[in-house]
């Protein structure tokens, strides 16, 4: 990844660098169990000059537009060389290594001086080995991620679901992305032309999707490349390279989650819906977010109690299939779920009051969310 250096010498626009520093910034290892893990690699070439920060489970590698005299590598404090460069009040800023393990930064009248780390230490690049590769377009594969994310689980002890379930199925050209923390399900299905001869599952951290999203929310439509390894994927998008290790164990059998058979339906407002939970839930207890819902004929009674604060009831006009019940959901659940929905009217689809809930948008079948509800 690396090549050591003597006395490296180079300028970079401010905002160039400032930019790819920020963007490192959500990789670089918080914890310091490891030091060279909150420093990043600069590697200064003429024709190949970059920009490197991992955390060991993922890696982000940029391009870097410099002005080199001498090249070479060099380690430094991500967080702290951000902080610095950002203060800085010149357009060009000039770098150059001592030969005592410190490095001098210069802007106008500032005069900076930063100790390194060897970039011998700075952990190598990962061979990925034998690859397939698959093409995304960006507004797709961001869809794709807001959509599911949410339900993924974050620290769960069931390590496969913290992140989210990648499924390139060859035979159908589809692919489908899959959340999930055992509460609560999504799955969302587009058509991708895929060139496997296997079907393949990578269950992808959820840090890693997180940033990837990070960069696709504002970015310009374009093709982006996925290169799958054994134990990598490697995501390449405008002058980026974005690498996660994969999470390795098998995913729940997502497939047999999802109801086939619930007979009662309710179509509703979506937006008279979410508003009428946010209402609802914010005397309900804090941790369950409980609230209780009664659907009989063309209506629908939400109530939520707290016997520290109060209760609330509203009532929603529904159009329902199917003999009444009553059901507990936490709401919050609920509301991610009519977040990442476009349509109009949202379907529900309900067997009993114990059984998974199945949430559908009224115009597409691509997009399946299940909510597990509560005993009430």
């Amino acid at each position: 990844m690396s090549v050591e250096g003597g006395r490296m010498r180079f300028s970079v626009e401010k905002v160039e660098i400032q930019g790819k520093l920020a963007n490192l910034q959500n990789v670089i290892e918080k914890r310091n169990t490891m030091p060279i893990l909150s420093h990043c690699l600069i590697n200064a070439e003429k024709n190949n000059s970059y920009i490197v920060a991992t955390d060991m489970q993922i890696a982000l590698k940029e391009s870097l537009d410099m002005n080199v005299e001498d090249g070479g590598s060099i380690c430094l404090p991500a967080r702290k060389l951000y902080e610095i460069i950002r203060e800085l009040e010149g357009e060009t800023i000039a770098f150059e290594q001592e030969e005592d393990s410190w490095v001098k930064i210069i802007s106008k009248t500032s005069n900076f001086r930063l100790v390194t780390l060897p970039s011998s230490d700075f952990p190598v690049w990962p061979d990925l080995g034998e690859i397939e590769k698959l093409t995304i377009l960006s507004s797709l594969l961001l869809e794709m991620i807001d959509k599911t994310i949410y339900a993924a689980g974050e620290g769960d002890t069931r390590y496969t679901l913290n992140g989210l379930l990648f499924h390139m199925k060859p035979v159908s050209k589809s692919m489908n992305i899959v959340g999930t923390d055992g509460h609560r399900l999504a799955l969302i299905t587009k058509n991708i032309d895929i060139n496997m001869e296997k079907e393949k599952r990578l269950i992808v951290p959820r840090k890693a999707v997180s940033e990837i999203r990070r960069f696709l929310t504002n970015l310009e439509e374009r093709t982006i490349s996925l290169l799958i390894g054994e134990k990598h994927l490697l995501f390449e998008l405008n002058g980026i390279q974005f690498l996660t290790r994969l999470v390795e164990g098998t995913y729940p059998n997502y497939e047999n989650v999802i109801p086939t058979n619930n007979e009662r339906k309710m179509y509703i407002d979506r937006e008279a819906f979410s508003r009428l939970l946010r209402r609802v839930s914010t005397v309900s207890k804090e941790r369950a977010n409980a609230v209780k819902m009664d659907i009989n004929g063309d209506k629908l009674i939400v109530t939520s109690s707290n016997p520290e604060l109060g209760d609330a009831y509203e009532e929603l006009s529904v159009v329902f299939e199917g003999e009444g019940l009553v059901l507990g959901f936490n709401a919050r659940y609920i509301l991610d779920v009519l977040e990442a929905m476009n349509s109009e009217k949202v379907v529900c689809e309900i067997k009993d009051s114990l059984s998974p809930v199945l949430f559908k948008e009224e115009t597409s079948e691509d997009y399946k969310c299940v909510v597990m509800p509560l005993r009430i």
